[in-house]
């Protein structure tokens, strides 16, 4: 089974940035890679992905534009840029992975990923 492990979270102002890292034990190669978000007493929350077999990204609608992610075949890595962060951005971040895609709102649903990252947490002050 796959192994996520996301690190680069911390502490930040509202306004500034961060970039989160998910390093995998295996090829990504065929597969969806996802971050997804969980902010106290909530849900998941779908945040950014990249399509398995092109890499094409879709965003939630809480992030577009001004979350980047891209994804690196050959270091089998993806990242998260977070820029303009605001105070409503606190939460765990946690990378996932899939093999291969479904479609869209399929995709948008944390129950749909079986390989999951131990999180990093994000927290941006007011």
């Amino acid at each position: 089974q796959m192994q996520l492990v996301e690190s680069g979270g911390g502490l930040v102002q509202a306004g500034g940035s961060l970039r989160l890292s998910c390093a995998a034990s295996q090829r990504i190669t065929g597969y969806t890679m996802a971050w997804f978000r969980q902010a106290p007493g909530k849900g998941r929350e779908f945040v950014a992905r990249a399509r398995w077999h092109d890499g094409g990204l879709y965003y939630g609608d809480s992030v577009k534009g001004r979350f980047a992610m891209s994804r690196d075949t050959a270091k089998n890595t993806v990242t998260l840029q977070m820029n303009n962060l605001k105070y409503e951005d606190t939460a765990v971040y946690y990378c996932a992975a899939k093999f291969g895609g479904e479609g869209a709102f399929v995709m948008a649903q944390s129950e749909t990923y079986k390989n999951w990252g131990q999180g990093t947490q994000v927290t941006v002050s007011s």
